[in-house]
Order: structure tokens, then sequence, then C-alpha cells
């Protein structure tokens, strides 16, 4: 029961950091000014749908992609671990890196931005995907398999809670409320980076250990 809880505990903790709602909140702010309440609803609610349904895919299709691919789970966790310590020190220096949006862009984006960019990159990235993949590698039995399909809904939940209380919730934290937050969850993000990538170089260097032994 325990590992069960400490499984759920990382697995809402990094996926939370990873589709950072309050970093996202700006962002949509911004594109959906002069929006009705209805209308940002309806792009809430449809990009935090794909965001779900892209990681699921993702996350069960990646045993799939390894074996098709010839990629071990190893070397996955190392790739990742990079990913998403990259994400992380980008966050802590306050730097937020999942989409450059430019004035430009959001013209193009303003057809359809539940999709592009609220739902990908932003909401569901690269480092979400890695991880994802990554936790499911992880999941050995059926329990943590339900834990980790819990944790990620329940994290696009509190996203979807998060954006629609976006107006409320920016005048509160205010620019410098909202930096100390990126800060923190990028400094948890980089330690879950750090064990994810000595999760990886683990094995391997144990393997070339005992390669050389046998030799």
């Amino acid at each position: 029961m325990d590992s069960i809880l400490a499984f759920g505990f990382l697995c809402i903790a990094s996926f939370f950091t990873l589709a950072n709602p309050l970093g996202t909140m700006p962002v949509f702010l911004s594109m959906t000014r002069g929006l009705s309440e209805d209308h940002r609803k309806s792009i809430i609610i449809r990009a935090t749908v794909i965001s779900f349904l892209t990681l699921m895919v993702f996350t069960f299709a990646g045993q799939f992609l390894f074996k098709f691919f010839g990629i071990s789970a190893n070397g996955f966790r190392i790739a990742a671990g990079f990913i998403i310590f990259k994400i992380g020190y980008d966050m802590l220096q306050a730097q937020y890196t999942h989409a450059k949006i430019s004035e430009e862009e959001s013209g193009t984006y303003a057809k359809d931005i539940a999709i592009t960019p609220l739902a990908i990159p932003m909401l569901c990235g690269p480092g979400a995907i890695a991880n994802g993949i990554m936790m499911m590698e992880q999941a050995n039995n059926w329990m943590l398999v339900v834990t980790l399909i819990s944790s990620i809904a329940l994290v696009y939940i509190i996203a979807y809670i998060i954006l629609r209380a976006s107006t409320r919730i920016m005048p509160i934290l205010g620019e410098t409320g909202n930096n100390v937050m990126m800060r923190l969850m990028g400094l948890i993000l980089m330690v879950i980076a750090v064990e994810c990538f000595f999760a990886g170089l683990r094995p391997i260097v144990i393997d070339l250990i005992h390669s050389g032994i046998s030799v």
C-alpha cells in the first residue's frame, strides 16, 4: 500500500509540474482576451481532454515503440532525465519554455487554440510524454497502472479547475507570485529528473561491471 501511495504521489507531482497549468494561465488569458466565459470554458475542456487522451496514447504505446525501434527502457530513462531536467532548469529561471508564442502566431492559433498551443505542447509536451512512458515502465502490476491513469486524470482535472479560475487567480498571485511558484515547481522537477537519470544509468553501469568481471 505504501508503494502505491508513493508511486501515486510521484506521478501527481511530476505530471502536475510538467503540465504546469499555473504557468499556462498568462498565455491562456492573453490568447482568450475578449472571448466570453462560455467560449473560454469550451476551450479549457477541449484542451484538457485532448491533453489527457494524447498522454494516454503515448503512455500505453511506449512499450510498443521501445520494441519497434529497439530502444531500451534504461536508455529512455536517461534521455527523459535530460529532457525533464532542462524543463525544470528553465522553470527555475522563471522562463516558461513549453512553447514560444509570438503575437504573429497568436493570430494563427486563434481559430483552434485548444489543440495548439494549449493542449500540445503546453499541457502535454515532450516532458509529460516522456514521463508517462517512463512511469508506465515502472508500473509492473495492475494496481500501479490504475494509480498512474488516475493520477494523470486527477492532474488534468486540477488543470481544468485552475484554468477556469485563472481570471481570479492571476490578480492574486501577481507576477512575483507566479515566478515563485514556477521556480519551486522547477526545483521539484529537477530532483525528479536526477532520480530518473540515475535509475536508468545504474543498471547499465552494473551490467558493464558484470561483463568486465565475466571477461
